[in-house]
């Protein structure tokens, strides 16, 4: 059936309760098309591979894309129950009264066969787009927004190092503000509460034991740090005990701003109670968008000291269906 959408006139074709050769052409089509197809009937499914699945007869979406990426669903949660990746292949074919439809993929070897005793439904759609979604207001956002302009912060705040790796994990934001003392920045796109708080103590925490440790790249002076300083320093910042962060290195304290729109009534105590900071700030809004040259986190400094991407691998997702 030719729908029109906008200016362009497209075709859906739509098939309810097809026989079993009927639905085999149109898949055909489909896929010569590069149509993105959605079958839905009463299914088993077998995968062969990596390991060795199997669901019984049941009701299921089959949903079939064009790069060859194949995800069966049930009527439960996001994630499918059995899948292929981009790059496999569809065929389909008629076989013992059944319509089965077969994604392969040759490395690794893989198979997965969903075989249909009944189709109550097939839809073949000319989907387009690609990836054109641009999400605006994330975090990356607003450390982008910050390294651009890290006066937002305070007036003299200094940005050294984004994504710096701590026994804590990667601190948002590293910098210096405009007495030269470190100070570590947690950034949340959304208001928070106590648990941003703890975040911020111990990546607060991690950097501090860097700087009596020696590590040079978060505070390479010493003498910058009068005992006037340090006097005023213990006697009003904390860590998680309570105690006076600073400590007899004669490094200064590092300090933890935490930003975010807002912060809940109990996070604002626990910030106070620790010693550390806040400083209200949103993400960019829709057209403010600070410019990048990619949609990747801005890195300052030393990009080998940089967090790997957290990226899912095929080897790494579970094949095996829901009991």
């Amino acid at each position: 059936m030719p729908v029109a959408v906008g200016q362009v006139e497209v075709t859906t074709v739509a098939l309810h309760e097809p026989a079993h050769r009927e639905a085999l052409w149109e898949l055909e089509a489909a896929f010569d098309r590069g149509d993105v197809v959605t079958v839905y009937g009463t299914c088993t499914v077998e995968y062969d591979g990596r390991a060795a699945s199997s669901l019984a007869e049941g009701r299921r979406l089959l949903l079939l894309k064009p790069d060859g990426t194949a995800l069966v669903h049930t009527d439960e949660g996001h994630e499918p129950v059995n899948w292929q990746p981009p790059g496999s292949h569809h065929r389909a074919a008629v076989r013992d009264g059944r319509l089965r439809v077969r994604c392969t993929r040759e490395s690794p070897e893989e198979r997965l066969d969903v075989q249909f005793t009944a189709v109550n439904h097939l839809v073949s759609y000319p989907v387009s787009g690609r990836r054109s979604v641009e999400v605006i207001g994330t975090e990356a956002d607003l450390k982008r927004r910050l390294v651009d302009d890290p006066e937002l912060i305070e007036p003299g705040f200094s940005v050294t190092e984004t994504e710096r790796p701590t026994d804590a994990g990667a601190v948002d934001v590293f910098g210096t503000d405009a007495d030269g003392r470190p100070t570590v920045v947690e950034l949340k796109r959304r208001r928070v509460g106590p648990d941003a708080v703890g975040q911020l103590r111990r990546y607060v925490a991690a950097v501090q034991r860097a700087t009596t440790d020696g590590d040079d790249s978060v505070v390479n002076t010493r003498d910058e740090v009068t005992s006037d300083t340090r006097d005023e320093v213990t006697s009003d910042t904390r860590d998680g005990s309570g105690e006076p962060r600073d400590t007899e290195s004669g490094f200064p304290p590092v300090r933890g701003i935490l930003v975010s729109p807002s912060v809940t009534d109990r996070a604002a105590d626990l910030l106070a109670e620790e010693g550390l900071e806040h400083v209200a700030l949103d993400p960019p809004a829709a057209g403010t968008r600070v410019p990048s040259d990619t949609d990747e986190d801005v890195v300052v400094g030393d990009t080998d000291d940089a967090e790997e991407s957290g990226d899912e691998t095929d080897s790494e997702r579970d094949r095996h269906p829901r009991s």
